[in-house]
């Protein structure tokens, strides 16, 4: 859905975003996440096309996002961490908005804010951050595009709101799409995100499923600290380590974890998952 072909990125020449990188996004609900500052923001910007590359190409959908194609537009759709909320009604600014987008159903718009215990009669700027966010959740998921980009979207949802979310979100997606969530909030999306992309500065330390994660990566709570591991961190019930998976070991994914041991092992988490920024 998403091609990224030698693509290079900066606000300052002397410190790049994007320094010739190259990767593909599928469909599935992708995770993605990295330290503050490594551009996730900037990458769901040039995907939108909101920002354009300085060099090399990003393709949505077999169109050059930079020239937001009119056919690109009615199926990708963008919702920023920060937004400015229209003093008009829900229903109003579903009216003016939704016409842009052939796939929206208004029947699932009202679905997701019943779950969101949001009353369609009121003004978008009068509900609070969090009603705000669920309404344009809501709006976004029942937009029906192809491509969905979230950017951390449960700041300002409290903990019975996050568990809608992934409800909805999970009961959004189909084989069609790509949903791609940033966050810092990786324990809000734990059982939720498949595959996991982690962002370093000028380039892409990891693009792969859960699947393939945890068939090279093992993930275990120990009594005692392990030799060999790739992160290691002590809790109340003992230690959460990664280590590489040596005997095809099944273990359950920890996306904290997982980023801390990509984060400390770059160069050995690239060779392991043959992760290349040609």
């Amino acid at each position: 859905m998403v091609t990224i072909n030698n693509l290079s990125f900066y606000y300052n020449k002397k410190r790049p975003v994007f320094d010739n990188v190259s990767f593909n996004i599928k469909n599935g609900i992708y995770g993605l996440l990295g330290e503050n500052g490594v551009g996730k923001t900037t990458f769901l910007h040039l995907i939108s096309g909101l920002c354009f590359p300085k060099n090399g190409s990003c393709k949505v959908l077999e169109y050059e996002s930079a020239l937001r194609n009119p056919n690109m537009l009615k199926e990708i759709f963008f919702l920023p961490e920060e937004f400015q909320a229209p003093n008009i009604l829900i229903k109003d600014f579903i009216k003016y908005n939704s016409v842009f987008y052939p796939n929206f159903s208004e029947i699932q718009f009202e679905a997701y804010l019943n779950d969101f215990h949001v009353e369609k009669d009121r003004k978008i700027s009068e509900l609070s951050l969090g009603q705000k966010k669920k309404v344009l959740i809501a709006y976004a998921l029942a937009l029906n595009t192809r491509i969905t980009l979230l950017d951390e979207p449960t700041n300002g949802l409290d903990i019975p709101s996050k568990s809608q979310f992934r409800k909805i979100i999970a009961s959004a997606f189909d084989e069609e799409k790509c949903i791609l969530i940033s966050t810092h909030q990786v324990r809000d999306l734990e059982n939720l995100i498949d595959p996991i992309i982690i962002l370093d500065r000028n380039e892409v330390l990891l693009n792969n499923s859960v699947e393939e994660i945890t068939r090279k990566l093992l993930f275990s709570y120990t009594s005692y600290k392990p030799e060999d591991t790739l992160f290691c961190e002590q809790t109340m019930q003992g230690y959460s380590t990664v280590q590489e998976n040596t005997y095809n070991e099944e273990s359950i994914l920890n996306i904290e974890t997982l980023f801390n041991a990509v984060i400390n092992n770059k160069k050995r988490i690239k060779e392991l998952f043959n992760t290349s920024n040609r």
